[in-house]
């Protein structure tokens, strides 16, 4: 395909700082087909997050295995996490649930444990808390990476939940209580009698219980943790073991009577849900949705995403711009499900003039392309796709009004056009910016401390104004809550960028750990909004400063 001469071929680098160039939500995403619901239609910044933390994040890596900590394994505590924080739903009212609440609970006797802190500090590690996607969505998340990595069934994931800002009502059930209060704790939380009895199960199939925690339970102090099954995959052995008389479940065999809670749950039905567990498929299909209904419980009001089970199709990266001597780069990138090397994908666009392209819009090929890395969770499902790079330069008077994308398997079947369900991808407006090619990242030789200015373009004189609230995970406090701190800060003007071709630039240094930023503009009275543009992809240029 040729090239128009007005758009011209682009260079762009694939890890290049994006610039959101519009005034809608952070990372673009291509509505392409998807296989877990019918239409996805960018902008949505919650669905394209969601995608990439199970796909191609970096949380499964901690409980890929299965592995051990402290006498037990990660993926048992992580699990734990989510019930205790869930339990609080009372179905009745409709509060509560699975509401990152449990990090206002931890003085509580149910929920004693070094797991639970050691989880939360899990979560906060990864930095990927957002505005839009909190420490609840993080300990839903990690249920499904924890279920996974032991190799149990893949549980839809979907996003959406609020954190909550106090503790919730102590309802987390306990060994020492009888078979009615379990029963109706369960009812309270959604689930009924022979629910109970399998969310036990799947549960307890990880797991169990630390002596120095339960002293009561485990009542002999040479016994550190006392474990559910003799296995510590997840599987149906916590069910044969106990059906054959042969397990060390503390919960069922234990010395006092009283905290045999599990032997009175498997049993208050004369086995019978306990015996369909034997096969190990319907175990893992009710587990699959007993789990999945456990951490889709949140308050009424919450309404969380359609559940992914698969990757979309197509993923376009946000667009990176820039402006210096009279034209704008755009670069930006296409995640294509699938790999074919004889595939050639075009990014095309068409500026808001409709002069300087032909009707079919100017068009470039890829640049470069990279196999994409998945998670976990994408590994086990057998993905495989490509990212395609893409560069523009645009003449900065007629800009750019849209953009979308052709996909050419070169296999004589007709080319894809992935365009956003028809009116493209559109850009709609170019009056302020953060400029990719002018912004940093700082490192101070002396402390090794490290920062980013950011430089963002405003289309307007010096009376302009703009201010950036930046959202940064990496929380300061010692111990849970963890919350996302959440700054305003006025930009200044940058005397190191003069004004260009209409362009005044300000500037602002950051925390590097900041992950979501928007950015608010003043131009002559006229207002601009640029929301939750994403961090956690950027590569500034680095400069090293003494």
């Amino acid at each position: 395909m040729k090239l128009n001469p007005n758009c011209p071929k682009l260079s762009y680098m694939v890890q290049s700082f994006p610039l959101l160039y519009t005034r809608v939500n952070i990372i673009l995403t291509l509505i392409g087909y998807a296989h877990s619901f019918s239409t996805f239609q960018w902008p949505n910044p919650q669905l394209r997050y969601a995608d990439n933390q199970l796909y191609e994040g970096s949380m499964g890596i901690l409980v890929q295995d299965c592995p051990s900590r402290e006498n037990t394994t990660i993926p048992a505590q992580w699990l734990r996490i989510a019930y205790h924080d869930m339990s609080t739903h009372d179905i009745d009212d409709g509060s509560g649930g699975l509401d990152a609440s449990i990090q206002y609970e931890l003085d509580r006797p149910q929920n004693i444990g070094q797991g639970m802190i050691d989880s939360l500090n899990d979560f906060k590690a990864f930095r990927i808390a957002t505005p839009f996607f909190g420490m609840a969505d993080t300990i839903a998340l990690g249920a499904v990476f924890a279920v996974a990595g032991c190799g149990g069934p893949l549980i839809p994931f979907s996003a959406g939940r609020v954190d909550a800002t106090e503790p919730g009502p102590e309802t987390v059930p306990e060994p020492q209580q009888d078979l009615a209060s379990h029963t109706e704790a369960f009812r309270r939380q959604g689930f009924s009698p022979t629910e109970m009895i399998g969310l036990v199960a799947c549960g307890h199939t990880l797991g169990g219980v630390r002596q120095v925690d339960f002293p009561l339970i485990v009542t002999d102090t040479e016994d550190v943790v006392q474990s559910f099954d003799t296995t510590t995959n997840f599987d149906n052995a916590v069910v044969s073991e106990y059906l054959q008389n042969t397990t060390q479940n503390i919960l069922v065999v234990g010395p006092n009577v009283t905290t045999r809670s599990d032997f009175r749950i498997f049993a208050s039905d004369g086995n019978v849900t306990m015996q369909s567990f034997l096969s190990s498929d319907t175990f893992a299909e009710t587990c699959k949705d007993l789990i999945g209904r456990m951490i889709n419980t949140v308050p009424n009001g919450v309404t969380l995403t359609q559940p992914i089970s698969e990757p979309f199709d197509y993923v376009v990266s946000e667009p990176l711009f820039s402006y210096r001597n009279g034209t704008l780069s755009m670069a930006t990138t296409l995640r294509v499900m699938t790999e074919n090397p004889s595939r050639t994908v075009t990014m095309l666009w068409a500026d808001r003039q409709g002069s300087s392209c032909p009707p079919s819009g100017c068009t470039s090929p890829s640049i470069s392309t990279q196999e994409v890395v998945f998670s976990l969770i994408g590994n086990l499902q057998g993905l495989t796709g490509t990212r395609y790079s893409f560069n523009a330069t645009i003449n900065a008077s007629t800009s750019i009004s849209k953009f979308w994308f052709e996909i050419n398997e070169n296999d004589g079947s007709d080319p894809i056009v992935v365009d956003n369900g028809g009116p493209g991808f559109v850009i709609e407006q170019d009056s302020v910016f953060i400029d990719n090619s002018r912004s940093e990242n700082v490192l101070l030789s002396s402390s090794f401390d490290e920062y980013r200015k950011v430089v963002v373009a405003v289309r307007g004189d010096t009376s302009s104004s703009v201010s950036i609230t930046t959202s940064d995970p990496n929380s300061d406090a010692s111990a849970p809550p963890y919350l996302l701190t959440v700054i305003t800060t006025n930009l200044q003007l940058d005397d190191s960028n003069p004004s260009e071709g209409g362009f005044t630039f300000f500037t602002v240094n950051i925390s590097e750990t900041v992950n979501f930023v928007s950015i608010s503009g003043n131009i002559g009275g006229v207002s601009y909004v640029q929301e939750n543009f994403d961090m956690t992809v950027v590569n500034f240029a680095f400069v090293t400063i003494s």
